[in-house]
Formats: structure tokens, C-alpha cells, sequence
């Protein structure tokens, strides 16, 4: 373990050396970070995931960082180039960009103007004209006439001289930071349409001839001039001020600088003037540019990255059903609407088509089919897709209930955003091998609502819509982040081993896809789990991932009524003992309030187990494997509003926020099209983000702007003019939100490094 990578992320983080070294250590044996997080608090400290993910994601760069300085150190020293001056510098650079620009002048490189010009013997030329004395360039240049060489006349002989210095400035250390800054200051973005590309390009129209400083633009904006620019629609550039660039490198490099017109002519300082400006305009901006660039998409994809991953714990963790007997349709007009019946843990019963939308005596039909489902399975709500004819079917379903007396029934919208794709997914076809992709696709909404979290996981988290540019950004760090989202809704909430699907197992602590396949053909072949214990039976799970996963998994009714909470294995004696010494069984420990009153934690604190581990198990004991995320409340759209035809400027409707962007919330109010609340329109007040005031899934009521019919698009508004936002229930900010914002300000630190 590298000591040096400890120190410095101890200084960043401000954290204790050991607190960063146990969690390295734990990190390096393959320990998960909701793992480190809730069963190894007395060795880090009780860092956080948050901290954990920082720490981890650190030790990676840094780790990297290591590596190409070797992969140099080892190039220059094959080609006889190392010397201890430079290795010095070498092993105390600590970014990638200041180990790159010591680099860059000792980089193999391909021939360049500069190498020819060296080649035919003019290195010497331009050395004595770098020096700046007081010589005649003229003269000197004729002594480096050479025909053979291709050095025809004087100018020949400078041109070749003012390239090499024109790569010398390049390829200056303090040149390319001083260029750099002044990019990160004061760099414009410029975007104008592409030659020809005004009527294809239109969905780009608002950057058609468009110019703002780089620091200051959204992520959003960027990611859409990018996406524009790599379509062929928009033409970019992102530079600053060219001849404040060039003046800056000017006083650098020129000797008694005071003004290109102050430079005498034919003097060794206005051959070096030249070279500067070429240097900046063919080497220097177009190589800032670049990584200038980069660092911009970077930063962009971040923001993006961490708003998917926002709202994508937000809809992981969306309050769930519970075991009901469900009703589920997908919605069609001419195809039909799929009909499945599920029973309380989401097995498939039953399925067909009825056709409510195609004419009076199919709609008659389909009434009848739905109430003698109803009655057969014992439907205790039904779940209707909220795509394609989703209004129409659930204003059809009520309208029978209705009409049969049957109005305790709910009928409740679910978003099937990402059902299609998990229809035709192998995972759907592995479960459903016999029935078709409308089948499988009407299972997957019924289940959304029994258990959101254990139904999304099937699907590629990108597929689930509610991200920004997510197929734009840098798919790697993306799919760390929302592995990490997935894994940490996961385990936070914990899963019943015994009806939980090889998906949800899957990133379960320790587990991952081979152990999750193992544990449920194990379940199959050998009945339900009585005990965590009988887990080590799984072939290939061994003692380190059952010591990983113990404590996320659930075995409700098993023989041990611990394993039906997050206490670990490795302390249920602890438990054990504070049940003798109160004198009491452990069952009923758990069961009876004023038993868990008589405990005195202290009293259990030894060298391995200390108060923050006690004190999570007195907290478990008082509400065994409760889930931790809220109560599903039915929530319905305006009756009489069911497209975007029936919208009107002023009303006011109640909505479900599905999707939140750096510049404002989309709301589905039920017309098949999300509205937009722009951030200017989400509160009285100013607002800097939107996800500082709303959540996905959270239900509002907002009031309608302005409604675009030939663009299907709708402003929405959440002001009220009274200074509060009108807001039907705002769900309370969980602590791995509060984690995840801290993780952003933590990684801001290192976005340069």
C-alpha cells in the first residue's frame, strides 16, 4: 500500500491516516463499500459510503497516476534520456497534466516542422536568435545557406529557425500553464450551424450562432453543443482572447517586451515575436484547445452523471406496494391492452388481450373479462401502463368499477418507462421463456409496483429515463456510478434470499452474478433458506463473500429470528448475551420494547466491537429488517385531462415529477407527454439546483403556461406568488442524498487532478 497515496488523501479529505489506510485495506481484500460502510465502522472510523466511494475513486487515480509515471520513467531511460534532475521532477509531479508537460518534450514524436528544420542544421541558428542578443539575423541566416539541404536563401534559414523555437514555447511547462489558466478564465464557447445544416440540424436551432464563457456553461448546454458537433449539425470553438493569449506568451518569451510595435525590425526579438504567434495559432491553442475540451466534457459528464444517479436512487427507492394481488395492463388501441394477473409475490397466474378501445361490442367484452378476473384472482389493486392509451384504459377500468360496485378497488398509473426494454431483454426471456414480449412487458409493470427496487434492477439503469445525456457521457464513469447507486439501494434496503430474483441478488454485497445464479438454483433444488447458516452450503459462496452478504440478506420466519434483520452473523452473540443478561429470550428481546430498554451498551464494547457497531445493533433490534424507504400512497391525474389536447393555459393540475435536469423537473401530468418546469419556474424564490427542491416521484400540483401542440411541448409552472411552492407531499431527503451531495463536493476536488 502506497504510503505517500495515504498521506495526501488524509490531507484532501481531511481525514485521520488511519482511517484512510483501514479503508484501503479493506477496499484492496475485495470488501464492498456498503459493507465497509455498515460492518467495519470501529476500523474506519464510521466513514460513510460517500467517503468510502471518494476514498475508493481516489486510490484509483492516484494508482493511475502511478502507472504512467512509470511507463515514462521506463521510456526515458530506454532511450538514454533520464536524468536525475528530471526524475526528480518526474516522481514529485501529482497531477497527469503536469507529469504529460514534463513529458512532452522528450516524447517520441512524429517528423515535425521543427525536426526537418533541425535536420537541415538550423538548431544552432535558432539558438543564438532565442538568446536575443544584439546580432544581425540577416547575416547570421546567410552562414546556414545550404542548397544540398534544402536552405535556399536567409528566410528559408529562418523560417526553419522560428519553428524549432516555435516548438520550444509549445512545448514550455510555464507557456502551457499560463495558456491553460488563461482557457480555464476566460475560454468562449462558440457554436455556429454547419454548412447546409439549417433545416436538418433544427432541434439545434438555439445554437446556431450561439457564444458564452466556457466556465459558465451548464453541463446540459455543453452536452447538447457537443452531441450537435459529433451529428455534423453545429461547427465549434472554444478559445479566448487570441491576441490576449499571444501577448501574455509575448512577455514570456521576449526580451524588453513592451509592445509588438516597440519591437525593432530584423532584431532577434521580432524573430522570436513570429515564432510566439505561429507557435500559439499552430501548436499551443489547437493543444490546449483539445484538452481544454476535454476537461470541459469531463466536468459536464459529471454533472450529468451524478443527476441520473440523483434520481435514479430516487426511483429505486420509490415507496413500495407490498404483496398484493395485482391486476396489470399494458395499453394498446388497436393491439389491444395486455392483461396479466399476479398473485401477492408477483408470480404470473394468468394473461390475455381484451380490446377496450375498438369498438362497443369489444369494449362490453373486456368489461366482462376484467370483472371475472377481478373476482377470480382476487385482484386487490390494478396497475395500468402510462404509455400509449394509458389514460384511456385507466378512465375504462374505473368507469367498470364503477358501474360493478367494485370502487374500493384502486387503479393506479405506474411509469413503464424501460418495460420495453426489459421485455425483449435475455433477463425477460429467461424468466418467460414461453410467453411473448407484451406478456412480459405487462409483468414488469405489475411488479413496479409491488417492489420498484427488485424490478428495475433487471433493466440497464440507462434504459429507465431518467437521465440527462446519459448515452453522451463517458459510459466507464457511468457505469461505476450507477452500479454503486444500484448497489447501495440494494443493500441499504436489504433482500428476502428466499423469493428475491438472481438480478436483485446480483449486487448484493459480495455476491455478483455467478454466486446470485448459484443461490438461486440452490433455493430451487433444495427448498426455501431456513437460516443465513445454510447460505455456506451454496456451492463456490465461501466464507469472505458470506461474510460480505450475511448481513443484506433476509430470511423472514427462518429459525433464527435475527436473520430477518441487518445484524450481522459475526454478532448475534453479542445479542445472545444481552438476552441472558436481561434474562430473556433473543426472540423476545426483539419482540418487547421495555427488554431492549434494559440494555446498557457499554457493557458489551470489547476490542473488536465498539459503540457505533452496539448502538446499530439496538437500533436494529427495535425495528428488525424495517425498510427503510416510505409508504405508498395511491396518488391519480385530473379526470377530465387526459391528453395534450385538453390542456389549457392557467390550469392547474396534479402531477408526478418523473425526470430532474440541471435546468428544471419534467412533470407527467397524464397526458402522455412530460411537462417542463424550467428551474426560474420551480419556486418563488431563487434556486441554484433543482434537485434541492424536488424529487423524482414526488407528487406536486402545477399549473399550466403555455402548451406548444405541433412541438408536443408543455411549460408548466410551480410558483405560486406567495412565496411557497405548492407541493402535495415532499418526500424527506435520505441520508444516501445527503451522502451522494457530499460525494459531489468531494470529487469537485479532485476533477483537475
Amino acid at each position: 500500500m502506497n504510503e505517500k497515496h495515504i498521506e495526501k488523501i488524509s490531507k484532501e479529505l481531511n481525514l485521520k491516516e488511519n482511517q484512510i489506510f483501514a479503508t484501503a485495506k479493506l477496499l484492496s481484500e475485495d470488501a464492498t463499500v456498503p459493507f465497509i460502510a455498515r460492518y467495519r465502522k470501529e476500523l474506519t472510523g464510521s466513514l460513510d459510503e460517500v467517503i468510502i466511494t471518494a476514498i475508493r475513486d481516489r486510490l484509483a487515480q492516484l494508482d493511475e497516476l502511478d502507472k504512467r509515471r512509470e511507463a515514462i520513467l521506463k521510456s526515458l531511460e530506454e532511450r538514454e534520456l533520464l536524468t536525475d534532475e528530471l526524475k526528480e521532477k518526474i516522481d514529485a509531479a501529482e497531477t497527469l497534466t503536469e507529469l504529460e508537460d514534463i513529458y512532452l518534450p522528450f516524447r517520441p514524436k512524429k517528423r515535425t516542422r521543427a525536426t526537418i528544420a533541425k535536420e537541415k542544421g538550423l538548431e544552432p541558428l535558432a539558438v543564438m536568435i532565442f538568446e536575443q542578443e544584439n546580432i544581425d539575423v540577416i547575416a547570421e541566416a546567410e552562414k546556414f545557406i545550404d542548397e544540398e539541404k534544402g536552405v535556399k536563401s536567409a528566410e528559408d534559414a529562418l523560417a526553419g529557425a522560428r519553428d524549432i523555437m516555435a516548438e520550444w514555447v509549445n512545448e514550455n511547462k510555464l507557456a502551457r500553464e499560463k495558456t491553460r489558466d488563461l482557457f480555464e478564465r476566460k475560454a468562449f464557447v462558440f457554436s455556429k450551424v454547419a454548412k447546409d445544416k439549417e433545416e436538418e440540424g433544427i432541434k439545434y436551432k438555439d445554437y446556431y450562432d450561439w457564444k458564452e464563457l466556457a466556465k459558465d456553461a451548464p453541463s446540459h448546454r455543453l452536452l447538447a453543443m457537443y452531441r450537435g458537433e459529433n451529428e455534423g449539425f453545429l461547427r465549434l470553438n472554444i478559445c479566448p482572447d487570441e491576441e490576449e493569449a499571444i501577448e501574455i506568451l509575448d512577455k514570456m518569451f521576449v526580451k524588453n517586451f513592451a509592445s509588438v510595435e516597440s519591437v525593432q525590425k530584423n532584431s532577434a526579438q521580432e524573430q522570436v515575436l513570429i515564432a510566439v504567434k505561429d507557435c500559439y495559432k499552430r501548436l499551443l491553442s489547437l493543444s490546449i484547445e483539445t484538452e481544454f475540451r476535454g476537461l470541459l466534457k469531463e466536468k459536464a459528464d459529471r454533472a450529468a452523471i451524478i443527476v441520473f444517479a440523483d434520481n435514479l436512487r430516487q426511483l429505486l427507492l420509490a415507496p413500495p406496494l407490498g404483496e398484493k394481488n395485482i391486476l396489470a395492463l399494458d395499453p394498446g388501441f388497436r393491439t389491444g391492452c395486455k392483461v396479466v394477473c399476479l398473485d401477492r409475490h408477483g408470480k404470473l397466474l394468468h394473461n390475455e388481450t381484451i380490446y377496450p378501445h375498438t369498438g362497443a361490442a369489444l369494449k362490453l367484452q373486456a368489461a366482462e373479462r376484467i370483472i371475472d378476473l377481478v373476482e377470480k384472482f382476487h385482484t386487490e389493486i390494478v396497475a395500468v401502463g402510462n404509455g400509449t392509451a394509458g389514460r384511456e384504459t385507466e378512465e375504462f377500468v374505473r368507469s367498470v368499477f364503477e358501474k360493478t360496485g367494485k370502487k374500493d378497488i384502486p387503479v393506479v398509473m405506474v411509469n413503464e418507462s424501460g418495460a420495453s426494454i426489459y421485455s425483449a431483454s435475455e433477463v425477460a426471456r429467461e424468466e418467460f421463456p414461453d410467453y411473448d414480449v407484451t406478456v412480459r412487458g405487462s409483468v414488469s409493470i405489475g411488479r413496479r409496483l409491488i417492489d420498484p427496487l427488485a424490478e428495475l434492477v433487471k433493466i440497464d439503469p440507462k434504459s429507465i429515463g431518467v437521465g440527462q445525456y446519459q448515452h453522451d457521457v463517458n459510459q466507464t464513469m457511468l457505469k461505476q456510478k450507477l452500479d454503486d447507486v444500484v448497489m447501495s439501494c440494494v443493500n441499504g434496503v436489504g433482500v428476502e434470499v428466499n423469493t428475491a430474483s438472481k438480478q436483485l441478488l446480483t449486487y448484493v454485497s459480495g455476491l455478483g452474478p455467478k454466486l446470485a445464479q448459484s443461490i438461486v438454483e440452490f433455493r430451487n433444488e433444495n427448498g426455501a433458506f431456513k437460516s443465513r447458516e445454510e447460505l455456506k452450503k451454496v456451492p463456490r459462496l465461501k466464507n469472505k463473500a458470506f461474510e460480505q452478504a450475511a448481513g443484506f440478506l433476509r430470511i423472514r420466519n427462518g429459525e433464527n429470528p435475527l436473520d430477518a434483520s441487518a445484524v450481522h452473523p459475526e454478532t448475534y452473540h453479542i445479542v445472545e448475551k444481552m438476552a441472558t443478561d436481561i434474562g430473556c429470550t433473543v426472540k423476545e428481546l426483539i419482540t418487547f420494547p421495555q427488554n431492549q430498554a434494559k440494555i446498557d451498551v457499554n457493557k458489551y464494547i470489547s476490542d473488536t466491537v465498539g459503540l457505533p457497531t452496539l448502538e446499530d445493533i439496538r437500533a436494529e433490534l427495535a425495528k428488525p429488517g424495517r425498510d427503510p424507504r416510505e409508504k405508498f400512497e395511491i396518488f391519480e391525474f385530473a379526470k377530465d385531462v387526459g391528453k395534450i389536447e385538453d390542456l389549457k393555459p392557467g390550469m392547474k393540475l396534479p402531477g408526478i415529477v418523473t425526470n430532474i435536469t440541471n435546468f428544471g423537473a419534467f412533470v407527467d401530468i397524464g397526458v402522455h407527454q412530460d411537462g417542463l418546469v424550467h428551474i426560474s419556474e420551480i419556486a418563488d424564490g431563487y434556486i441554484k439546483n433543482p434537485a434541492d427542491v424536488l424529487k423524482v416521484s414526488q407528487k406536486v400540483t402545477v399549473k399550466v403556461l403555455e402548451v406548444d401542440l405541433a412541438r408536443k411541448r408543455i411549460q408548466l409552472s410551480l410558483r405560486t406568488g406567495s412565496g411557497e411552492k405548492k407541493v402535495e407531499k415532499k418526500p424527506k431527503t435520505s441520508s444516501k442524498e445527503e451522502a451522494d451531495k457530499k460525494l459531489k463536493m468531494l470529487m469537485e476536488k479532485f476533477k483537475k487532478q
